[in-house]
């Protein structure tokens, strides 16, 4: 059973997406993951730097009703809302604080490939989540 990253940590995400899993025929991936999945986040302006910039950005998804899925061998919803969590705390304060912002558009990735379309819906934590541990 999946342990909420909030109950772990003692603080809020980050900020939270609104993603869609591309289909296989739009390059996607051939089967939805489950609760865990660790993909790489990068936003739109990302891709304007040689090579791309990821962002160590994770998410876990929420079911129909807002709530962590909890139940790890259940595959997520195509599209959903995701609450994404910054890995790296010293970056938050040196980087994403100042690029993440509400309507701004990425992806999920799996290295170089993008497998699932994003946007910054709601900012959570970010601004007072801890910027280094």
């Amino acid at each position: 059973m999946w342990v909420s990253i909030e109950k772990i940590r003692g603080f809020p995400p980050d900020f939270k997406v609104k993603y869609r899993f591309f289909s296989v025929e739009e390059g996607g991936r051939k089967q939805l993951p489950r609760q865990g999945y660790r993909s790489d986040f990068a936003l739109v302006e990302d891709f304007l730097k040689t090579p791309v910039d990821l962002r160590v950005i994770h998410p876990e998804f929420e079911d129909e009703n807002g709530n962590i899925i909890i139940d790890e061998t259940r595959a997520v919803l195509e599209s959903g809302i995701a609450r994404m969590w910054i890995l790296f705390p010293n970056s938050r304060g040196e980087r994403h604080i100042h690029d993440i912002k509400v309507g701004l558009k990425g992806y999920f990735m799996e290295g170089p490939k993008r497998v699932a379309e994003a946007e910054i819906i709601e900012i959570n934590g970010l601004y007072k989540n801890p910027r280094t541990e």
